[in-house]
């Protein structure tokens, strides 16, 4: 749900534009709090046992202009995992700063690909970047602090345990 609520980056996908979080994906689109979509998209996940996946389809190996965009062919294999519940009994390992579970493999993409840092060459740009992000992310979630949901705050305080720790 925090993922879900911080949204995805959009912009910065040329040089100079700026990147920003929109809240569920689509902020200019919604009526209700953030938090009151998180939560019942939590409920019908829980409902009818979906899971969620994040899929970085986005840039690797470092920021624009010395990165460049993860191949497609591995992003098809990605989801191809997904759906044939293959991830589901894969080997994670966590990720630091975010805390992500993410698998050490997946049939025909290369595990280095799998966690970000291994396709930096510049391991201390990947760390000075990881944390830039971290808090760009903890910044955009702070007008969502103050709404409160689920029984005695316990959901927004689970959503908020899921943020990236630094």
């Amino acid at each position: 749900m925090y993922h879900f609520i911080s949204g995805g980056s959009h912009g910065g996908r040329s040089r100079g534009a700026k990147s920003n979080l929109s809240a569920c994906f689509g902020v200019a689109f919604i009526m209700l709090h953030p938090t009151k979509y998180a939560a019942m998209l939590a409920e019908k996940m829980q409902k009818h046992g979906a899971t969620g996946w994040l899929v970085n389809t986005g840039w690797s190996g470092g920021s624009y202009g010395s990165g460049s965009r993860i191949r497609l062919p591995y992003t098809r294999k990605i989801i191809d995992a997904i759906h044939s519940g293959s991830l589901l009994n894969a080997n994670y390992k966590k990720t630091e700063v975010f805390g992500l579970e993410i698998p050490t493999e997946i049939e025909y993409v290369p595990s280095e690909i799998l966690d970000p840092i291994n396709t930096w060459n510049d391991k201390k740009a990947y760390k000075e970047t990881l944390l830039k992000l971290a808090g760009l992310f903890k910044n955009s979630f702070e007008t969502f602090t103050n709404y409160k949901i689920g029984k005695d705050n316990k959901l927004t305080e689970e959503i908020l345990a899921a943020g990236p720790i630094f």
